[in-house]
């Protein structure tokens, strides 16, 4: 026989991603410092909100700012009254179903234990009231003949609180799990925040281009150096059509890595280089691409393995051939290369042996540098076709009786198939240029334009765009680059 409905705890955080982004939510809104310190009061008031918010957006015109809000609802509740193409526009008719979502159990009623957080619950939901239910990609469908999950109604309350205290676009929703509380709460009050800005605003009142890394970001540095905390971003889509999840995560070591780039000048310098090198603009000048955030996203790594990480991108921009950078900027972003292997990827080579081999064969081993240049640009990042390069400058600097300051027992390790041997050769490339450009070794390509040296001074010298933080940035849908705002 089925235990009767008693009195419980107004809100439980649990370990389900999505049930504790909620939970963190309804925190927020109700003022609490945190989930456990909600009351049956504090629902209350956070219901009303919730159903308040909820009515304006079922019953808005297509043409409104505040529609907007009805499409974060629609893509994470479908088929729910108030978002199913058949709800009433009315109203007074569609208020009371609205309702009847979060009200308390009955007293006395049959309950079973909470699906998410195992309190008493006498209420049954099915997907249609759910974010992120119902995928071939996981078993969340209901067998034949079982009514539903049983939500108590601090749980039931948190789901539909999901969109305050995630990174919402018109078609998806990104939520955090951090280690720490404090950047999960961080993370939550932003988008509570934001949630605001788009039901007045909708989402063409926000700027182009941020993104929920930038966020994260913003609260791993709050934590400080010594809080190690690895954060994971949960991002998904729930419709009728092709539901998916996207899981990217960041290190332990991410918040030491933010304060040692913090606290130091020229790796500093080199994440301002980095943000301004990916910041796009229109023709108009305004931004599409947030830099800033597209540098945050850099630290985080997708478990299907498909992302972009920081030290890939810091390569392609040093050993871009038509990029001029002058040395003390070179320089800038190779120590933020190099911090970053160290406090990363627990890396600490020395490099500087093999890259003067290479170097010295660039400047002196015949014929024109810039070919030579080039030849070890198109093996760098190969292990056998560097090991043989290298094989050819000891030869060559030798017989030309130079002296040759590394030897294969120093190379072995960048030409071996062997873990963190490619992020190496990475770090040995930006060495060899840093070495060329320090020597003054003419390579041909094209020369520090001073006119744009002066506006790069000038823009290291500007506030960082929106302060990485995402308040007031338009969105990108949480999977590519292109702009989610109009998927309804």
């Amino acid at each position: 026989m089925s235990p009767l409905a008693t009195d419980s705890p107004g809100l439980t955080a649990t370990s389900h991603p999505i049930q504790r982004a909620g939970a963190w939510a309804v925190a927020v809104l109700a003022g609490r410092a945190a989930p456990q310190e909600v009351t049956e009061v504090d629902l209350d008031a956070v219901a009303a909100r919730l159903v308040e918010d909820v009515m304006v957006a079922a019953v808005a015109p297509k043409d409104s700012a505040v529609y907007d809000w009805w499409k974060v609802l629609f893509a994470l509740y479908p088929n729910s009254k108030a978002t199913h193409s058949k709800r009433p526009r009315d109203h007074a008719a569609l208020l009371p179903e609205i309702l009847a979502l979060f009200v308390p159990d009955a007293p006395g009623s049959r309950a079973w234990p909470c699906t998410f957080c195992g309190a008493p619950a006498a209420v049954v939901w099915t997907k249609k009231n759910l974010p992120m239910y119902d995928t071939n990609k996981a078993l969340n469908t209901l067998p034949p003949g079982v009514a539903g999950w049983p939500i108590c109604r601090g749980c039931r309350v948190a789901a539909w609180a999901l969109p305050y205290g995630a990174w919402v676009t018109a078609g998806s929703a990104t939520v955090l799990s951090c280690e720490q509380d404090e950047a999960e709460r961080e993370f939550s009050a932003r988008n509570v925040l934001r949630a605001r800005r788009i039901m007045q605003l909708g989402f063409d009142g926000l700027a182009a281009g941020a993104r929920p890394e930038a966020v994260v970001l913003r609260a791993l540095k709050a934590l400080g150096p010594d809080l190690p905390a690895a954060a994971t971003l949960w991002s998904f889509k729930n419709d009728n059509q092709d539901p998916w999840l996207r899981v990217t995560r960041t290190r332990r070591a991410v918040p030491l890595f933010l304060a040692t780039v913090e606290g130091n000048a020229e790796p500093r310098r080199g994440w301002r280089l980095l943000e301004l090198a990916l910041t796009r603009r229109d023709k108009e000048g305004q931004p599409v691409k947030n830099g800033p955030a597209e540098a945050a996203r850099l630290l985080f790594e997708a478990e299907d393995g498909r992302s972009r990480l920081l030290l890939s991108q810091l390569h392609q921009l040093l050993d871009e051939p038509e990029k001029s950078w002058s040395l003390r900027n070179r320089a800038a972003l190779t120590r933020l290369a190099f911090i970053y292997a160290e406090e990363i990827l627990g890396m600490n080579p020395d490099l500087k042996p093999v890259a003067t081999v290479i170097a010295d064969w660039i400047e002196y081993g015949g014929g024109a540098p810039r070919g030579r240049l080039a030849e070890y640009r198109n093996v760098a990042l190969s292990d056998y076709k560097l090991g043989a390069l290298l094989m050819q400058a000891h030869f060559r600097l030798t017989l030309d009786g130079r002296s040759v300051s590394a030897g294969p027992k120093d190379w072995r390790p960048l030409i071996q198939q062997r873990p963190r041997a490619w992020e190496q050769r990475m770090l040995l490339s930006a060495t060899v240029l840093q070495l060329l450009q320090e020597r003054g070794v003419a390579v041909n390509e094209r020369p520090v334009d001073p006119d744009e040296e002066v506006r790069t001074e000038r823009l290291l010298a500007r506030p960082v765009l929106g302060q990485g933080d995402g308040d007031n940035m338009r969105d990108g849908d949480g999977m590519d680059d292109d702009d989610d705002r109009g998927a309804a």
